[in-house]
């Protein structure tokens, strides 16, 4: 009978229990990666940091944004993002979904020491649902009698994965999880604190749509406040690549409250993340190395295209660039194309991988070297 108890209907809830010394050496690495990412910003100059800025939140938002299934436009967020933040932008028109969630990227960068309270929650949930007319409950608790479940499957033979704590009960969960965020910070090591925060508000499930993403900015404003900046943490990028992973190690864990796997497992995706930041933040490095040597040396075609190439990051152009690429991206014929490109391979600007119709180019950077 007792292992059929979801974990809030357990004597312990809400006193989860893990083994702090299986998470020793993840917390040092984290400590480490955290130097390592606060010194690499250093190298970075004022405009490029605030474009570093912008490109990670508006990828964190896109992230945390598909792995709802929602797919939101790259540049839209990255305008609001800018306009939030009282940088320049342009005027493109941006709609409601994704002017949300970039003001709530922004609030949680700017706001990361301040406690977390009820009304802040409330102010992400308005942001995340902006525009939205399906749901009874915006910018509050739910309120529905129906049981919050996670299910799948078909509607005659559903599976149901996890029942939240009826909604009657939001009030007095909630309140004991804010009580227990403000005052964890000093008492709890930042992987631990952030992999409870994140799992303990998952379970609660207080909002009739939304939770996913919450929960995710709740675990970045916990990282925020342990190393006292903002995070800046792809973690989306990371959970969105390891999605089955990450839902059935919440699934693994919701009829106990001894999370010491789930943990590990939360560990290690920041860290991943971490490492995600930090080839972002070593690439605009690079990139502005790049242009200091090549950009007296380029015309505005072979211009416009390398800025495509670095808007792509770290990760490169998918596939790498072709003529074909070229040619659609500054509207030119393919023999200036095939001349463009030429000259920078010459220039050691590109490098050249393939033959004929398979040949690639990629950008002469410690990232493409052995591609």
């Amino acid at each position: 009978m007792t292992q059929n108890l979801w974990n809030w209907q357990r004597k312990e809830w809400p006193n989860f229990s893990y083994d702090e010394n299986a998470l020793k050496e993840l917390e040092y690495d984290f400590s480490k990666n955290t130097g390592m990412i606060i010194g690499a910003f250093k190298h970075i100059n004022n405009d490029e940091k605030n474009h570093l800025i912008v490109d990670i939140m508006s990828g964190e938002a896109l992230k945390t944004s598909e792995i709802e299934g929602a797919y939101l436009n790259r540049n839209s967020i990255q305008t609001s993002i800018r306009k939030n933040l009282g940088l320049e932008t342009d005027k493109r028109k941006v709609s409601p979904e994704e002017y949300g969630i970039a003001e709530m990227m922004v609030e949680l960068f700017k706001n990361y020491n301040q406690p977390l309270s009820e009304q802040v929650l409330f102010d992400w949930h308005k942001m995340l649902t902006n525009g939205r007319r399906d749901l009874d409950d915006i910018g509050r608790y739910r309120t529905h009698e129906d049981d919050m479940q996670i299910v799948s499957g078909r509607l005659d033979k559903p599976k149901i994965y996890f029942q939240a704590p009826p909604s009657h009960t939001m009030q007095q969960e909630m309140s004991t999880f804010l009580n227990w965020f403000n005052k964890s910070q000093a008492q709890i090591f930042p992987l631990a604190r952030a992999g409870i925060a994140h799992f303990y508000f998952i379970n609660i499930h207080p909002f009739e749509d939304g939770n996913g993403r919450i929960g995710r900015a709740i675990a970045e404003k916990s990282i925020a406040q342990s190393i006292g900046r903002p995070a800046l943490l792809s973690l989306s990028q990371v959970i969105q690549r390891n999605k089955k992973a990450y839902y059935a190690a919440l699934g693994n864990h919701n009829k106990t409250c001894e999370i010491t796997d789930w943990l590990l497992f939360f560990a290690q995706t920041i860290l991943e993340a971490q490492e995600h930041t930090l080839k972002q933040v070593d690439f605009f490095i690079e990139k502005a190395k790049f242009f200091d040597c090549f950009s007296k040396n380029i015309n505005e075609r072979q211009k416009k295209v390398i800025k495509r190439l670095f808007d792509a990051g770290y990760q490169g152009f998918e596939g790498g660039l072709s003529a074909d690429n070229y040619i659609n991206i500054t509207r030119t014929s393919a023999s200036t194309a095939t001349r463009d490109l030429q000259q920078m391979v010459e220039k050691k600007i590109l490098i050249r991988r393939g033959e004929r119709k398979g040949t690639r180019y990629y950008l002469n950077i410690k990232y493409n070297k052995d591609v």
